[in-house]
């Protein structure tokens, strides 16, 4: 019994010691227990798991992130700075189209200085422009160079450009630069032909000078030869499209009227165009014409009639035509005889108001654009104009020089007409007894 004792206390102390003694091993590691056979050795070393840092790997990972989240930001930025550039330069290249296609330049026209420029960078002066389109020019240049550099510094920091984007950034630069080029040669071509303009104008502007001050020296010089102010005539001896005379005063609205003047004329093929009144619409509302071998016509509203008289053969004759809106009744007089009539002319249709009455030439448009085939040469005095259709006797009494009847409507005064071209001027008229066709 007492041995048992002994062997119990014993075992207690052995275990006490064994405990103590794993305690004194507990360094922090760990063991992996496995199973041995018992035929293998049991002084196998044992393999440690390594020490797992979970903090460090998270910091790591974390940093990584924000990393490319800053990358990402960057390279976001950066691509917004380039679209912003590519679509300013796509509006600059829109407004150089426009500019383009808008604008018709005129030979005669000048660069006004209250014209509106339609383009920043594009002034109105072709100095100023050239010297602008290679300010603009470098400054693309510069800004290309820049976004090279910021590229450059992008592949540094690890942010990769977009190739697709440099290349339609350099593609709409180059379209820009050749727009540019293009722009300037037609402002260098714009500039010399203004200059031709100009010396054109210039010369044009002293010739009409000129023939202002040498047809005021004949109005100096005849003016007091006419012995009454219907005693003149006017002198128109060349075919051209700018010797003419105009009346100042216009037509009021008439259902009616007698046109009557002295004409003469050698000029073959065909006499020209007396006569002609003009109204906004309807540049051909009265025309007395005669053109190549055809008869002198009267033209009514574009509305046309052969009238049955000839004076091409160097001599004064005494011509009327009447005419009433009632059945476009139409008569034409010839030296006092009357020598033709006819209907349906413009019937209907009064006279409109408000017109320009021009001697010699023919209008195209109210009181200009004239054509030099139609244009009459010789000499006109005594162009009257009534409102009614004249009785054959009143006419009869003008022609053989019995009486002299001024127009109501439109009277033969030098002071009613103006002149206008070099070598058209208002002379002395003959005396009537002299314009007979039998003197």
């Amino acid at each position: 019994m007492f041995s048992l004792l002994c062997g119990l206390v014993s075992l207690c102390a052995l275990g006490r010691g064994q405990l103590a003694t794993n305690e004194q091993l507990d360094d922090g590691k760990r063991y992996i227990c496995r199973a041995i056979p018992l035929s293998g050795d049991p002084t196998c070393p044992v393999t440690l798991l390594p020490e797992l840092n979970v903090g460090g790997q998270e910091e790591e990972l974390r940093n990584t992130v924000m990393q490319l989240r800053e990358t990402i930001l960057q390279q976001k930025e950066m691509i917004s700075k380039q679209i912003g550039t590519i679509n300013e330069l796509t509006t600059k290249l829109s407004l150089c189209a426009s500019t383009t296609d808008d604008r018709k330049y005129d030979k005669g026209a000048s660069w006004g200085k209250e014209k509106q420029n339609t383009m920043g960078d594009v002034p109105r002066d072709p100095n100023d422009s050239i010297d602008s389109m290679g300010k603009t020019m470098q400054g693309l240049k510069d800004r290309l160079e820049n976004l090279e550099q910021q590229h450059l510094r992008a592949n540094v920091s690890g942010a990769s450009f977009p190739t697709e984007l440099r290349d339609l950034l350099q593609r709409r630069l180059g379209e820009l630069e050749k727009q540019l080029l293009k722009k300037v040669s037609n402002l260098e071509e714009e500039k010399s032909m203004l200059s031709n303009a100009t010396a054109e104008y210039r010369l044009k502007t002293e010739s009409t000078l000129s023939a202002l001050v040498d047809r005021i020296s004949e109005l100096e010089k005849g003016g007091g030869d006419f012995k009454s102010p219907e005693q003149f005539k006017l002198s128109l001896p060349q075919r051209t499209n700018y010797l003419y005379g105009r009346v100042t005063k216009t037509l009021p609205e008439m259902y009616a009227f007698t046109l009557c003047m002295w004409i003469k004329s050698s000029a073959s093929p065909g006499i020209g165009t007396p006569f002609s009144y003009g109204v906004p619409g309807q540049a051909n509302e009265i025309v007395l014409i005669e053109w190549g071998n055809n008869p002198i016509e009267l033209l009514i509203n574009d509305k046309v009639a052969q009238l049955p008289l000839e004076v091409r053969d160097g001599k004064w004759h005494h011509i009327c035509i009447a005419w009433t809106t009632r059945d476009g009744q139409w008569d034409a007089y010839q030296d006092g005889e009357k020598l033709g009539s006819g209907d349906n002319l413009a019937a209907w249709h009064p006279i409109k108001p408000g017109g320009v009455i021009i001697l010699g030439q023919e209008q195209d448009v109210v009181g200009g654009r004239f054509d030099a085939g139609q244009a009459f040469v010789g000499e006109l005095s005594q162009v009257n104009i009534w409102d009614r259709v004249l009785k054959p006797v009143e006419i009869q009494s003008m022609a053989n020089c019995s009486s002299y009847i001024p127009g109501n409507v439109i009277s033969w005064l030098a002071s009613n007409v103006e002149v206008f071209g070099r070598g058209a001027f208002k002379r002395p008229m003959e005396t009537c007894q002299e314009r007979l066709p039998k003197a």
